[in-house]
């Protein structure tokens, strides 16, 4: 079977420096892309880059505790980008050379996230629909670290406030190393169909900064449809990834070889999801309940596939520890699908 693109097209990225050597990335995704998940994508292989989940700039400023349990990266997952979000431009400066001492590769601007709790404040983005603001608060950041600073966008505001062409140029003026793009507006949320042309029209304005393109790429055929249509440097793989933390090498396999990868059976999903849970507790900088709650909803979306399914996942959502999920998944993780 011939490659379904040409392996120039999966050519590594240059963000600023710090060399993304598959251009497959994990988007940061709130309550999910936390150090285990991380890990596992890069385990897997063909996951370039990885980012943290979004962190309160503010909260870093003012050294609270509770923000520090998620500085949980590590050096095997370089390279690394750390999310921030906020609006004020000198606290945003300030959260930014905090976690650069902490060792981030690369930091990251939220521009993206839609939730009332963060856009309401002004920050994510809300930052949209100022340029002349969302500008300000790039070239503070950029100005503070001498690390590579990248930002995640919307294609705007809503339908009526499309500013990610403009803002893409002004940011490359102010000194970022590459701009991700969600192909939707903060107002559809995750609702409605992405319209990859904004991607394209990002690329197409820029001209000296990698573009990646991100907004339901589920299978190596819409990460080719993505670069084909768009012309984008990279694919970023969100919703698509949780639960299948492999995705990144399936894609790139298929992208490069033309050679399709089967399906993880169900004892590899369950092996998968309890090496998950294992890891997350084992590097957890919080309580092991409040880590294994928080693992309910992602443990839930490795689809098994096998007899019991339902009241396996009714179990993982009633989780209190580990061993009440090492309870459901080991006897699938081996071969022992019946569920007692």
């Amino acid at each position: 079977m011939n490659a379904i693109v040409s392996p120039a097209d999966l050519k590594p990225i240059n963000i600023g420096g710090v060399i993304v050597d598959t251009p497959l990335t994990l988007a940061p995704m709130a309550g999910q892309t936390n150090h285990a998940f991380r890990a596992l994508c890069r385990e897997m292989g063909d996951c370039g880059l990885v980012c943290t989940e979004l962190l309160s700039s503010h909260a870093i400023h003012l050294k609270n505790s509770r923000t520090e349990a998620y500085y949980d990266w590590t050096d095997d997952e370089r390279p690394f980008a750390v999310q921030l979000f906020g609006s004020d431009p000198a606290i945003m400066a300030d959260a930014a050379r905090a976690v650069v001492a902490l060792g981030a590769n690369i930091v990251d601007i939220n521009m993206g996230c839609w939730v009332p709790k963060i856009a309401g404040k002004g920050a994510g983005a809300a930052l949209l629909r100022d340029v002349c603001t969302a500008t300000t608060v790039v070239q503070a950041v950029v100005n503070a670290v001498d690390v590579p600073v990248t930002v995640k966008v919307r294609s705007g505001w809503d339908a009526d406030t499309i500013t990610a062409i403009e803002f893409a140029q002004a940011a490359e003026k102010a000194g970022v190393a590459a701009i991700a793009v969600h192909a939707r507006t903060a107002s559809q949320g995750f609702t409605g169909e992405p319209d990859w042309d904004i991607i394209r029209q990002v690329k197409q304005a820029v001209t000296r900064i990698p573009v990646i393109g991100n907004g339901d790429v589920r299978t190596a055929d819409d990460a080719r449809r993505m670069l084909e249509q768009t012309g984008c440097d990279g694919v970023m793989i969100g919703r698509g990834a949780l639960g299948r933390p492999w995705i990144f090498h399936h894609i790139a396999r298929t992208l490069r070889a033309g050679e399709v990868s089967p399906e993880p059976t169900p004892q590899e999903k369950a092996a998968m999801a309890l090496r998950h849970a294992q890891l997350a507790v084992q590097t957890t900088r919080v309580n092991e309940r409040h880590t294994v709650r928080e693992l309910r909803g992602q443990l839930t979306k490795y689809a098994l596939g096998v007899p019991g399914a339902a009241r396996m996942r009714d179990q993982l959502v009633r989780a209190e520890t580990l061993a009440d999920i090492e309870a459901t998944l080991i006897p699938v993780a081996e071969g022992r699908l019946e569920v007692a």
